[in-house]
């Protein structure tokens, strides 16, 4: 039986084989394949963000330099909008109401959730436990408001019975200009530092154990570990918490429109509401829509400020 032998082809002239592309060429058309599969799934979630958050802001943007009544057509008018905005005694009102209730949040919140995470990643490690503070945070905020807007309630509210029978006065939380956007606060508060210590956990959870054990070593204990070691490790997950919690406490709204709506006296009409006034209450969506600018605006100002002033981009374990 004779064995036939393959040999390799012989090497054209010069001596040298030609590459083969088959193998990029394959590469390239399942790259492409998985391109258009990509785009395939990403498709809904970008059409909403197109038709819900793009247009929207753009078509918001325009309004801006224009006087607006849904009776009428836009009629552009310029900057006029943000000239009144600057000479305007209520949108500075409305912007120092919100800056007095963003600092208590962030404080109460971000000192809170801290200490609860810390507690969850010491000592309490029950699943349940954890489970049951995201129980505020799954609540609705017109929900969440309206349970603490009928226990702190003057006259039948469970919290001022329960002060009367300390032999303390009632407190008008909602009712009083000294104790209405703190009350704001406190509720934004309990409805979220839940998910906020989630936040700082799952930080926790990512520092090695072995710079513990080296500070250990060190003579490095209790509070001196945590200043030196931990908050410095945590600060990108802070940082993001300080961006998430400043974002989400210039734009309340809810808890604010089913309370007190602003009162008493502007002491509650922060700047989201001072908007929804303007442009719904009043028909003014030209100015409205500048006000909406400017807030977006100051996010925007703000969030880059932390970023870069607090490095939320880099951690000290690198």
């Amino acid at each position: 039986m004779t064995t036939l032998t393959k040999h390799p082809d012989p090497a054209p002239a010069g001596g040298k084989h030609k590459p083969q592309r088959q193998g990029k060429a394959t590469a390239g058309f399942r790259g492409t394949g998985d391109l258009k599969t990509a785009l395939l799934f990403i498709a809904p979630a970008l059409i909403g963000f197109v038709l819900f958050y793009l247009v929207p802001t753009i078509r918001g943007i325009y309004l801006s330099f224009t006087e607006y009544s849904i009776l009428g057509d836009p009629e552009w008018i310029g900057t006029k909008n943000y000239e009144r905005i600057a000479k305007d005694p209520l949108f500075w009102n409305a912007l120092g109401v919100t800056g007095q209730y963003v600092v208590i949040n962030i404080v109460l919140q971000t000192a809170l959730a801290l200490g609860i995470a810390l507690l969850m990643h010491r000592v309490a490690k029950s699943t349940l436990i954890r489970g049951a503070l995201l129980m505020p945070y799954l609540m609705a905020n017109v929900i969440a408001a309206l349970l603490w807007f009928w226990m702190l309630d003057y006259q039948i509210g469970i919290i001022n019975q329960l002060i009367e029978w300390l032999g303390l006065p009632r407190v008008a939380f909602f009712g009083s200009e000294q104790w209405a956007i703190a009350t704001q606060a406190l509720i934004n508060t309990w409805r979220h530092m839940g998910y906020t210590a989630l936040l700082i956990f799952a930080g926790l959870q990512s520092i090695p154990n072995n710079v513990y054990e080296a500070a250990s070593i060190d003579g490095s204990k209790g509070v001196s570990t945590f200043w030196r070691i931990t908050l410095p490790l945590l600060r990108p997950v802070l940082v993001l918490v300080l961006v998430v919690t400043v974002i989400g406490s210039f734009q309340v709204f809810d808890t604010v429109a089913v309370t007190t709506a602003g009162g008493p006296v502007n002491a509650t009409r922060v700047l989201q509401f001072y908007i929804y006034q303007r442009a719904f209450n009043e028909q003014d969506f030209g100015y409205g829509s500048a006000l909406a600018v400017i807030l977006f605006l100051i996010l925007a100002l703000v969030a880059f400020i932390q970023m870069k002033f607090l490095r939320g981009n880099q951690s000290d374990l690198d």
